[in-house]
């Protein structure tokens, strides 16, 4: 049996609605749909400003940021991904399970306050330019920083993980040196004549002169062959090795690739409290000269590595192929001796 209304059966309020909806133009009731519509979006904010065209670019990574009509500054939901060298994985209608995931995960989890989690984990949906898209409000960006190293400093990350605190200083640092410069220039008033795009531009020659200090220097397979020449195994999910690898590095590596390079070296890099090195070696070398020659002496030394059976082959063909420039050519100190040293372990 069906339940059908009629006009006449309308009554009360709803006749009423009735006969007013007949006696509406057809003008009327496109104005009026129209309200419909922009009231269903009105909990979907419009962006003011930004567009793909103008990201925020800090390194490699570039991340498309907007201004919402509620004040809101926004970073794309990708961009964000790609600022931390993620891949944004199986997202789905603005999910971003990639971040969401990680920030969920047993070692990170402790060092995720509630509310950041609650802002990973609902992506906030806007329009631009008519399209549909999703993004984290922008503070969320420092505020994961500032957890991945919290992180790092409880020793929670995983090895394939500490990429991701490497990358949180620079955008840190990045974003503080462009912070006060922006307080300094709202001061002074400054802000009303310098560029539009002028604190972009410090920002990204800055981070891109800190990613230079990270670029991958060692290849594993130097540290692996180091292992096995040295008849160790090589540990996986850890960067740890033993403490004289440093002194084998400085041997075999810094004191062949020109004459006093080492003493230069250490003079000109800084040193904690605790006397240690603050800074890698080739950090320091010439961007168009030193570190050049370094990748070049690196690949040579592992293919040496690789065509030798144990430490003192790869030490003899190292020897009369590369020696060292410190000295008339000669063996290296045996193993034992270098046992009696100690170093940070990382292979200056």
């Amino acid at each position: 049996m069906t339940d059908e209304r009629t006009d006449g059966d309308a009554t009360g309020k709803a006749k009423g609605g009735v006969a007013r909806a007949k006696s509406l133009t057809d003008d009327r009731r496109k104005e009026i749909a129209k309200m419909g519509a922009a009231a269903r979006h009105r909990a979907v904010a419009e962006a003011i400003c930004g567009s793909q065209e103008r990201p925020l670019r800090i390194g490699d990574a570039e991340i498309p940021c907007y201004v919402l009509e509620d004040g809101r500054r926004v970073l794309s939901q990708t961009g964000m991904l790609t600022a931390f060298g993620m891949s944004r994985g199986g997202a789905m209608k603005g999910r971003g399970d990639r971040l969401a995931n990680f920030a969920s995960g047993k070692n990170i989890s402790p060092f995720i306050s509630s509310e950041l989690r609650s802002g990973i984990d609902t992506p906030i949906q806007f329009r631009t330019n008519g399209t549909s898209a999703y993004g984290y409000e922008a503070t969320i960006l420092p505020d994961l920083c500032d957890a991945i190293l919290k992180a790092r400093r409880e020793g929670a990350l995983q090895a394939q993980q500490l990429h991701l605190a490497a990358q949180s200083e620079i955008i840190l640092a990045g974003l503080s040196r462009v912070g006060i410069i922006a307080l300094v220039d709202e001061a002074t008033g400054y802000q009303e004549f310098r560029e539009r795009d002028a604190l972009a531009k410090i920002l990204e020659a800055f981070v891109a002169k800190e990613l230079q200090a990270y670029v991958q220097t060692f290849d594993p397979s130097y540290y692996k062959e180091l292992f096995r020449l040295r008849g160790l195994s090589f540990p996986n999910g850890t960067v740890k090795r033993p403490q004289y690898f440093g002194i084998l590095t400085n041997d075999i590596v810094y004191k062949r690739l020109a004459p006093g390079v080492l003493s230069e070296l250490k003079k000109v890099t800084e040193k904690n409290d605790s006397g240690r090195y603050k800074h890698k070696f080739f950090q320091k070398l010439t961007s168009n000269i030193g570190y050049p020659k370094l990748k070049e002496h690196l690949g040579a030394v592992v293919a040496i590595m690789q065509l030798s059976d144990n430490w003192d082959q790869f030490m003899s063909h190292l020897d009369r192929l590369r020696p060292r420039l410190d000295r008339p050519m000669q063996r290296s100190l045996p193993f034992p001796d270098y046992d009696q040293h100690t170093d940070d372990g990382k292979g200056l």
